[in-house]
């Protein structure tokens, strides 16, 4: 395997066609850059015109080939998740396989919800890692369930339930990763089970996590097979403090363009007065939730920065374009993410509690608001406020299951002006230095990032 001096060692990425899929890998990547090195990521067709479009327009050059692969499914096939994953684990092993065979590979890493994957890399011979893109709590439960190393209800049906797990504060079964319980469906449940079952192919579990941010839940996995190995925040460097370097400051590869304008706006903000929404690249709001946190914003008189996806439903809503017009605040369909976090404009973060955002604010050092939805996004809520202390959950209306008004005030309040906001900020500040220290020079993620290198570059 590898390399000696002047040789390269050339690794494998794969990632599903997602935004939360391949920017991790795509900042992971950057983050081991070095002149032995070289990267190749593989992901499927879907994404070859806006990836390539995005490599194009990206003058400072991403350190990564890219190779697409089909997904087995028709060209005009609408490609729900049901028929995406059970055609990729027909033709995912075989089409990737194509790919293995085109060149020396030393290492493959992927994403976890290619479980398919590791099997390719154990066929060819190639040492695998797994780029784990969620937090160590959400490795946690999927391992202790899938494994059946703790007790869990026998029913998760029942989303009152509660859960003692090492680690975590008591859960309610609906704080649970979705993927475990029924309603997620049988594909997305089956697709665990291939999880957890294809870990013994990998040799590495690496965690867009770093040590400080969890300590106790990365103590209690010490058991665990194969060993976690955290090598986060996995965001770019010039939020960790590092100089505006070209080749690994570039811009993420985003499968929607940019709208730089919100920048501009922002920089004619005050320090700390704006309150930026988003909900991530998937979850679509409904007019109904527009309206609420709109006519909350409105009601308290505070500026916004908010990404609505897909824009017709910002449009749709009057109070939300009326305060447009008047000034108050700016709507975009995609924004620079990491660039408006860290703008000193920004107050606090309204969140869907994606893993990436999670990591992208505590980086910035910035409070949330976390409304989360499904997939790892409750626990992640349950971490960003009971443990990390960072913010507030906002919850929909127990009798009508409807995102109230008065709600939403509440917590853009709470983590403002109210009397906790100073504590919020305070932690969340602790936070920022605690994840640029993990990845400086000597830095726990750093030290952990250096040991991989070294193991993946060494023949054996």
């Amino acid at each position: 395997m590898g390399s000696s001096e002047g040789q390269v060692t050339h690794v494998l990425l794969v990632a599903l066609p997602f935004q939360g899929h391949l920017n991790p890998m795509l900042k992971f990547a950057k983050h081991l850059s070095r002149p032995n090195l070289h990267f190749t990521l593989a992901t499927t067709e879907q994404a070859r015109d806006p990836l390539s479009a995005a490599a194009a327009a990206d003058e400072n050059r991403s350190p990564v080939d890219l190779v697409f692969f089909p997904d087995g499914l028709p060209k005009d096939d609408p490609r729900v998740e049901a028929s995406i994953i059970a055609s990729l684990r027909i033709f995912g092993p075989k089409n990737l396989s194509k790919i293995v065979e085109s060149k020396k590979f030393d290492c493959l890493i992927t994403v976890p919800f290619a479980p398919w994957a590791p099997g390719v890399a154990a066929a060819y011979n190639i040492p695998c890692a797994i780029l784990w893109i969620q937090a160590c709590g959400a490795y946690s439960v999927y391992y202790r369930y899938f494994k059946k190393t703790n007790t869990f209800p026998e029913d998760l049906e029942d989303l009152n339930q509660t859960v003692k797990l090492p680690a975590l504060p008591l859960l309610e079964v609906r704080d649970l990763p979705s993927f475990i319980l029924p309603s997620s469906g049988s594909h997305l449940i089956n697709l665990m089970v291939d999880f957890a079952d294809c870990l013994k192919y990998a040799k590495w579990v690496l965690v867009n996590t770093f040590y400080e941010l969890e300590p106790e839940m990365i103590d209690s996995m010490s058991g665990f097979k194969p060993d976690i190995i955290p090598i986060g925040p996995l965001v770019s460097p010039f939020l960790l403090g590092a100089d505006q370097d070209g080749t690994l400051d570039g811009e993420n590869l985003d499968m929607w363009k940019a709208d730089g304008y919100c920048m501009e706006w922002l920089d004619k903000q005050a320090r700390s007065s704006v309150v930026y929404i988003s909900f991530g690249s998937i979850l679509k709001s409904s007019e109904t939730q527009v309206e609420s946190i709109a006519t909350a914003l409105k009601n308290r008189g505070v500026s916004f920065l908010w990404v609505i996806r897909p824009k017709e439903i910002g449009e749709n809503v009057d109070v939300l374009q009326e305060m447009v017009r008047e000034g108050q605040g700016v709507v975009i369909e995609w924004g620079p993410q990491e660039r408006i976090l860290s703008h000193v404009a920004i107050s606090c973060f309204v969140t869907h509690c994606g893993w990436n955002s999670t990591t992208e604010t505590v980086t910035t050092g910035v409070p949330v608001v976390a409304y989360p939805n499904w997939i790892d996004q409750p626990l992640d809520a349950v971490l960003l406020v009971d443990v990390f202390g960072i913010g507030v959950r906002m919850k929909n209306d127990a009798v009508d299951g409807e995102l109230k008004v008065e709600e939403v005030e509440r917590c853009i309040d709470a983590v403002t002006v109210g009397p906790a906001a100073a504590e919020m900020r305070k932690r969340a500040t602790e936070l920022k230095h605690a994840a640029r220290s993990a990845m400086a020079p000597g830095g726990s993620s750093a030290r952990n990032l250096d040991s991989f290198i070294g193991e993946i570059t060494t023949i054996n």
